[in-house]
């Protein structure tokens, strides 16, 4: 059996050629007659003979994101820096301010002591805080409060406030004679350690006209976490300077006794019962520098990771799409 050349073509491809155009087309003879019959030519029907014909797949792929760029997590995260910032900033005026607080205070401790005057104003304390200061008077060690507990040398124990009577001077002021044990609470239980020992003939009680030298102090401030007092009981959980005043009669004047600072005066003051007084110095935490760095790194730190998260693209081809110019 021979074949013609159409039918052989047709028979090679699956095709079938087109009598017009004299081209295999794999249509069916039926949808090319349709198509030249709506009057559509060889070269509209192959649009890759047209020399200036573009296919969509010589467009290079653009990847743009669809919707938003970023939530509102990235208001959140810009902020962390900025606040970091602020603190930081806040925490360089802090230590300035409290440089030149310790060196006030160090200038005033290299002045000899000032006699107390008979009276006082207690709103110009503030003038004088941490002021060397020498009082004469008698202890009112009827009228001693004891406030604790307060932790020395990882040790229980109490501070010794003592009201002193200024004779001749109608004042009364409260001194601060410093720490005592837990076990030295009860004032017999001093004078029979001081009984005992031998080491020092300062009593721990003195009785008649005592001079005191210590260091005039602001009244203190009282925080959050602290208890009441209860003076009716004899509880002092805090140095309330007025309420303790109150509770004495005496002005609200408060001296904190010094000593000379060295651990075998302070030995020989626990193992007498005598209170441990502070040493001639000025006692104010500065770790403010560390804040400053601490606040400034975060900043820093934050800022690399907001930067990043702007520049790094959307994960997921949910956040994607494909885009060309001549779509």
């Amino acid at each position: 059996m021979s074949l013609g050349p159409r039918t052989f073509a047709r028979w090679l491809t699956g095709g079938f050629q087109c009598s017009k155009c004299q081209r295999l087309q794999f249509l069916p003879t039926r949808q090319l007659r349709r198509l030249h019959s709506q009057g559509r030519n060889s070269s509209s029907h192959n649009a890759g003979d047209d020399p200036n014909f573009s296919s969509v797949i010589d467009q290079p792929a653009v990847l743009v994101r669809s919707g938003q760029r970023h939530g509102p997590g990235l208001i959140l995260l810009a902020l962390i820096p900025l606040t970091a910032f602020a603190l930081g900033t806040w925490q360089v005026q802090r230590l300035s301010w409290k440089v030149d607080l310790i060196a006030k205070y160090e200038d005033r401790l290299l002045r000899p002591p000032l006699p107390l005057p008979p009276k006082i104003d207690p709103s110009a304390v503030g003038d004088f805080d941490h002021r060397r200061v020498t009082a004469t008077g008698r202890f009112r060690h009827d009228q001693e409060m004891l406030v604790g507990p307060r932790i020395n040398e990882e040790e229980n124990g109490y501070f010794v406030i003592t009201p002193l009577e200024r004779e001749g001077e109608g004042s009364t002021i409260l001194v601060n004679r410093g720490w005592i044990p837990k076990r030295l609470k009860d004032q017999r239980a001093r004078e029979a350690a001081a009984r005992a020992s031998t080491k020092s003939a300062e009593e721990p009680l003195p009785r008649g006209v005592v001079t005191v030298e210590g260091l005039l102090r602001e009244p203190w401030k009282k925080n959050m976490f602290t208890p009441d007092n209860q003076p009716e009981k004899g509880e002092w959980y805090f140095p309330d300077v007025h309420e303790m005043a109150k509770w004495a009669g005496s002005q609200p004047v408060w001296i904190e006794e010094t000593m000379e600072a060295s651990f075998l005066n302070s030995y020989a003051r626990e193992e007498r019962g005598i209170p441990i007084g502070r040493a001639s110095e000025v006692k104010l935490s500065n770790n403010h520098l560390q804040y400053v760095v601490t606040w400034y790194g975060l900043s820093l730190a934050t800022s690399v990771m907001l930067w990043m998260v702007v520049k790094k693209p959307l994960a997921g081809s949910a956040g994607r799409v494909r885009h060309s110019r001549q779509w």
